[in-house]
């Protein structure tokens, strides 16, 4: 059974830093590609950050310079570290996995950046 669990959201001021984490169980996590994806209330989910098995990442424009997407494969674990948030960052942060032709998603974890 494939899961992935989200933490790390919360409320912050906007210039201040969250570190999200999605630990996942029933895969062979060091051969995935591992996503984050936002959705911001009223808008489309997103594709924020991804992480190839050989480390190598994209990102979004929007978070470029700011977001950093890791993974700790010993830990079947990614992270997403966001710095200098802004306002726009607020939203529901998913972290996603592509097994067997299936999406997986987690439950979401909150971020909430006040001005």
């Amino acid at each position: 059974q494939v899961r992935l669990v989200e933490s790390g959201g919360g409320l912050v001021q906007a210039g201040g830093s969250l570190r999200l984490s999605c630990r996942t169980s029933g895969i062979n996590f060091k051969i995935h590609r591992m996503n984050w994806h936002r959705q911001a209330p009223g808008n489309e989910r997103e594709l924020v950050a991804a992480i190839n098995s050989d480390g190598s990442t994209n990102y979004t424009d929007s978070v470029k310079g700011r977001f950093t997407i890791s993974r700790d494969n010993a830990r079947n674990t990614v992270y997403l570290q966001m710095n200098s948030l802004k306002v726009e960052d607020t939203g529901d942060y998913y972290c996603q996995v592509r097994w067997k032709s299936l999406n997986y998603w987690g439950q979401g974890t909150q971020v909430t950046v006040s001005s």
